[in-house]
């Protein structure tokens, strides 16, 4: 992901209330489920930060966050980056009610482009990452609430 490069956007509604969505996305037992297995602390509250290594098999990432703002049940932002490697981003959940449904907005703005000779960083791989953990993963484990 470049800088320069448009916002990525991934949207999904649930039959389910903002409530539930926002408990998903923001309490770690949940995010374990859905997101990433090895988070090992998440708390929605400006300047919380945590780390946690993901292995893609020729490389490590070093994931960093840490919360830049909260509305609780309506939005969660992170600023987010990766040890060692070039490139900064903040990732936003928007959390909105339509006619008795959670809408989620996952937006992903670049605010310094990462190494586009690393496969992981290119925007086909943000856009394939962030449809598989939004549409797919945690639409599931919602759905599996139920």
């Amino acid at each position: 992901m470049r800088k320069d490069d448009p916002p990525v956007v991934v949207e999904q509604t649930f039959n389910t209330s903002a409530e539930v969505v926002w408990k998903a996305i923001t309490e770690v037992d949940q995010m374990r489920q859905w997101f990433f297995e090895n988070i090992p602390e998440f708390e929605p509250k400006v300047g919380f930060e945590t780390q946690f290594n993901v292995n893609s098999g020729e490389r490590n990432f070093l994931h960093l966050w840490k919360i830049t703002a909260v509305e609780p049940q309506k939005l969660v932002t992170y600023n987010w980056k990766y040890q060692d490697y070039a490139g900064d981003s903040f990732v936003i959940f928007e959390i909105m009610e339509v006619n008795n449904q959670a809408k989620l907005k996952l937006t992903t703005q670049i605010i310094e482009s990462f190494s586009q000779d690393i496969p992981e960083f290119k925007r086909e791989s943000c856009v394939a990452g962030w449809t598989y953990f939004i549409n797919k993963n945690l639409k599931e484990y919602i759905e599996n609430l139920a």
